[in-house]
């Protein structure tokens, strides 16, 4: 071979490279992900999912990308997200929450959709069995209104003389609320308690409910089950504290951000579930066989600190189930 023949040889070796990498990179799969909420707040959440994608052989930005849509709190922008998505052709959407999944199952009836919802996804059409999803979706019911009852009851233990409960619920999500005003109807006509709704859907909302429990004067607060909730759970956590109330919220993060009382599903264990559910889907398995996942990892976290600050004392029966006491 002449030395010129080489140096073309190696010159046509040396393009093809980049456009080899290039390919290899076009062909990455890529999970979108839908969130009503704003980067930043739910990290611990990402985390668990990237846990699950890695336990099936995937590991952003190695063999699979993430890509983000993020509403900002902003629910009329999840349509026009989901949208973005379906045009893009992404492998799989990763819908966080009830929201994110209505809008993610508008966009598209063929791209694959792992959800997280905490209600029967069944009753809100998502699916048309739990074991025979069916369609192009499937996921973790983590609920919610189903524990109202269960909550309320270890609220009633740690404080017994409670008559009158403020529950603090988000009118813009019409679905989780409407469930949550359900149950909480039901058990306050079994039981007798007074129950005070009180409304907030941003910050300064939150604030002016806290304002109006000062005047009301509840003996305890019952924090529904709520995404925006749960990115303003410093917040809210805070303010119980400030106002001196009693409060219970549905995850163990609210307990860990300063919360009295958490029950609830484990959420970094079903996002978990969720990683593995789309890393078995970019395998080749359809969603229309998955089966619906049933959260039943349910977690009670007491913050003992929180109790002291609030002059409680929190009997030895709660502290004996709790899975987990804050000192």
């Amino acid at each position: 071979m002449t030395r010129r023949n080489f140096i073309t040889l190696l010159g046509g070796a040396v393009i093809a490279w980049p456009l080899a990498a290039r390919a290899q990179q076009a062909a990455m799969p890529v999970i979108g992900v839908l969130d009503f909420r704003s980067p930043g707040t739910t990290e611990n959440l990402l985390r668990a999912f990237r846990q699950g994608l890695k336990e099936t052989g995937y590991v952003e930005s190695e063999n699979v990308a993430l890509d983000y849509r993020w509403a900002d709190s902003q629910i009329d922008r999840l349509p026009a997200l989901a949208a973005e998505l379906a045009r893009r052709q992404v492998s799989v959407i990763y819908a966080t929450t009830n929201l994110a999944t209505f809008a993610a199952k508008e966009a598209t009836t063929t791209i694959p959709i792992v959800f997280v919802v905490n209600e029967d996804p069944v009753a809100l059409r998502l699916v048309a069995s739990l074991a025979r999803p069916g369609g192009n979706a499937t996921g973790i019911n983590i609920f919610t209104a189903e524990l109202t009852a269960k909550r309320l009851d270890l609220l009633h233990e740690l404080v017994p003389g409670a008559a009158r409960v403020g529950l603090l619920v988000n009118p813009t999500n019409t679905t989780s609320t409407d469930s949550t005003l359900r149950e909480m109807a039901e058990f306050a006509r079994a039981t007798g308690l007074q129950i005070k709704v009180f409304n907030a859907s941003t910050g300064p909302e939150i604030e002016a409910a806290f304002a109006g429990l000062a005047r009301d004067r509840p003996e305890v607060l019952f924090i529904a089950s709520d995404a925006y909730f749960y990115t303003r759970r410093v917040q809210l956590t805070h303010l119980a504290t400030h106002y001196r109330i009693a409060a219970i919220y549905g995850t163990r993060d609210f307990a860990e951000a300063g919360g009295l009382m958490s029950y609830g599903s484990n959420l970094t264990d079903a996002h978990r579930q969720m990683g593995a559910y789309a890393g078995r889907i970019l395998k080749g398995t359809k969603p229309a066989g998955l089966p619906v996942v049933q959260s039943t990892k349910f977690e009670l976290v007491i913050n003992q600190q929180a109790a002291r600050s609030l002059g409680l004392s929190v009997p030895p029966t709660l502290l004996a189930i709790a899975d987990e006491v804050i000192e």
